[in-house]
């Protein structure tokens, strides 16, 4: 099979990924460490279930394991449906429900790389304040917007602790799943001015809270929020498996009061 040593050194490449040794996912997948390494080796070709297995064994992602049965010469199994399709309905509506229950805070749902699929009044009524209103239709990439010099970072007081935080999740990321597309993510945040200074930079003296907190600040306006993630449990598609749903929560008074004046006068 011609493609046999892609799929053999992928799947080494994912084990190392991983920290297993051969005897560890061999035990994991239920198969002996002689064929795992024939595998490796490309001494054997894997079965089309004996992929999947191999897999799941390693937590890979629904998308890399695509390209995992394509090294070894299958089709894809796992879809990646658009999030409008006719079958999304119901997460759609989930989706709808838990964003206008964060209301008036903002809510968001993205993708794996942070494009912005949907967002809640509250997100829009933040935007429209810190940067102005956006064009409708226009594409907005959270992670350019938030580590870029131009767009939030002016109103991030904490700026440099909060993007070292984030840069440093994208490269957990990257490590993970192992995609050109996340590694040329990382790689253009890292070239934002000013991004090699705040991952090197020391950690704050001052105590820690329980959560590292984004501090807004325009004219007298001050926000102070933290952020919790959801993702979809048990997905079968890609698209759920890498939707994430990014929640805000006010962590003073002041903020809650602001949000709920927006509100209410429509802001």
């Amino acid at each position: 099979m011609s493609q046999q040593p892609d799929f053999a050194a992928s799947l080494r490449g994912w084990r190392q990924r991983k920290g297993h040794s051969q005897l560890e996912l061999a035990g994991r997948a239920g198969i002996s460490q002689r064929h795992l390494s024939f595998l490796e080796l490309g001494r054997a070709a894997p079965s089309r279930d004996m992929v999947i297995k191999l897999a799941v064994a390693l937590d890979v992602p629904l998308r890399q394991q695509n390209a995992l049965l394509v090294a070894a010469g299958f089709a894809p199994v796992w879809r990646q449906t658009d999030l409008a399709a006719p079958e999304f309905t119901q997460i759609r509506h989930a989706l709808d429900f838990m964003l206008a229950q964060q209301e008036p805070y903002p809510a968001v749902a993205v993708d794996r790389h942070w494009n912005l699929l949907l967002a809640n009044s509250g997100a829009v009524r933040l935007v429209e304040f810190l940067v102005g209103p956006l064009a409708p239709g226009t594409p907005v990439n959270l992670a350019d917007a938030l580590v870029a010099p131009n767009v939030l970072r002016p109103y991030l007081t904490n700026w440099s602790e909060v993007a070292g935080y984030f840069i440093r999740s994208v490269e957990a990321d990257a490590a993970a799943d192992g995609t050109a597309a996340t590694a040329d993510l990382l790689k253009r945040l890292l070239a934002y001015d000013g991004v090699a200074a705040a991952i090197s930079a020391p950690p704050s003296m001052s105590p820690p809270g329980p959560v590292l907190p984004m501090r807004f600040r325009k004219g007298d306006v001050r926000l102070e929020l933290f952020t919790t993630i959801a993702t979809l449990g048990i997905p079968q598609d890609i698209t759920t498996q890498e939707l994430r749903i990014e929640s805000f929560f006010p962590l003073d008074q002041e903020t809650t009061r602001t949000f709920r004046a927006w509100a209410e006068r429509g802001h």
